[in-house]
């Protein structure tokens, strides 16, 4: 039991340490941060990140972000540069140089190379007095005042706040451009998420199933249509071909229930009125939004005053949105 709790306490410490480290950066997010955000917006090369060690790891991760944003980023390991991955920088690149402490000696190679290139330097480092920090255009401060680690040696807390400095950057960037979720969807088109973004009604109903019946249809024509369609729903129209009404199997089924004289029922005077529209250049996920607003499994999609389909809860289950 002692050990049980002992385990819960560390690992709220771990949260702690983070959380109180990355809240002592906010003071250090001043002009120099601005100034570095303005910078990269108006460059017209990449972003290169590098790094060693848990640096690099952590630096793989603000290239994924950047290039999932907007902007286009790569990465370059601290120790290949020096052998000679440093050919893959142009000079309109930034360099980012991810660095704890700022003065591993392959730091210390490395920025004199990029400094002889002429490519602007980043320092997201924890030391401000740092060889790094001295030699950079820019300086992100990640300073931590001990790792969650209980020894205080093992990269916990400073990579947290290396990998949230970086998001910082990422997101100001972002936001400067204007970046909207339809730019968002281009870049991550695969899975779910990538579907909620850019499939359209359009994309996902079929247009060869388009249940419809005038006011005047008798009860077994609505019947027919709804059967033959199998979308539980029927649209109907006026003599103009315009959306009044639509009669689902659940009005049907209430219909039913209240022992009708059945010759006497036409589709006018079952069907709800206002029925749910959506049209087909909506992105399906509003769709989904409208359906579970109200409760309900089918939005008539219309083009103007015209009837052009139907949208089903089962298309957005088949391509895996809900």
């Amino acid at each position: 039991m002692n050990l049980l709790k002992n385990i819960k306490h560390t690992a709220i410490k771990v949260f702690q340490n983070e959380a109180d480290a990355l809240l002592n950066l906010i003071p250090y997010i001043g002009d120099d941060f601005e100034a570095c955000v303005q910078d990269l917006l108006q460059a017209s090369g990449r972003v290169v990140v590098t790094g060693i060690g848990k640096s690099a790891i952590i630096s793989n991760k603000i290239v994924a972000t950047f290039n999932s944003t907007g902007t286009p980023s790569l990465f370059m390991h601290a120790a290949d540069a020096i052998h000679g991955d440093l050919g893959m920088i142009k000079k309109e690149d930034f360099v980012i140089c991810v660095s704890q402490s700022g003065n591993t000696p392959e730091i210390k190679v490395l920025v004199p190379l990029l400094k002889q290139l002429g490519n602007k330097l980043i320092a997201l480092v924890g030391n401000r007095g740092s060889y790094l920090a001295k030699q950079a255009d820019y300086v992100l401060y990640t300073g931590i005042e001990e790792e969650a680690c209980p020894n205080n040696l093992a990269p916990t807390t400073s990579t947290t706040v290396q990998m949230a400095m970086g998001d910082a950057l990422a997101v100001c960037l972002l936001s400067a451009r204007g970046f909207t979720a339809e730019s968002f969807a281009r870049f991550h088109p695969g899975g779910a998420l990538g579907k909620q973004l850019y499939l359209k009604v359009g994309d996902l109903m079929d247009k060869s199933l388009l249940p419809l019946v005038e006011e005047d249809a008798s009860l077994k024509e609505v019947i027919v249509e709804i059967s033959s369609k199998r979308l539980g729903a029927t649209a109907v129209v006026n003599k103009q071909g315009r959306l009044v009404g639509i009669v689902t199997d659940g009005d049907l089924r209430r219909m039913l229930q209240m022992n009708p004289d059945l010759s006497q029922i036409l589709a006018g005077s079952i069907m709800s009125k206002a029925p749910k529209t959506i049209g087909e250049e909506e992105y399906a996920v509003k769709a989904l939004g409208l359906m579970r607003s109200y409760n309900i499994t089918q939005l008539v999609v219309t083009k103007g005053d015209e009837v052009i389909g139907f949208i089903h809860i089962h298309d957005l289950m088949k391509e895996g949105i809900v």
